[in-house]
């Protein structure tokens, strides 16, 4: 069986590098900024769409009782916010296969 492997944060600058025929620095400064410019709209608006991949989404959570899976014993879960990454329809239905 093949082992799948990912793709790093190196190969992925060199690869923006390479087909936009920039330095890798300048490649690594672009992901630094949509990092950042997706922080302030998260932050802001409560969501960021990367058009055609994918959507990310504040989600506040309520309490709620779990389970310790060690012990069994009831545990309270607080509330807290997360957020959640939604991939978008076009890119679900480019990779997975069809039913």
């Amino acid at each position: 069986m093949v082992e799948a492997r990912r793709m790093g944060k190196s190969e992925l600058f060199a690869h923006f590098a390479d087909r936009f025929e920039v330095k890798r620095a300048a490649a690594r400064e672009f992901f630094d900024e949509l990092a950042v410019l997706s922080e302030k709209e998260l932050k802001r608006s409560g969501e960021f769409v990367l058009p055609g991949m994918v959507k990310l989404v504040v989600q506040k959570r309520k309490a709620r009782m779990g389970r310790n899976p060690a012990t069994g014993e009831a545990i309270k879960i607080p509330a807290k916010t997360v957020v959640k990454a939604r991939v978008v329809k076009q890119l679900k239905d480019a990779v997975l296969p069809h039913k």
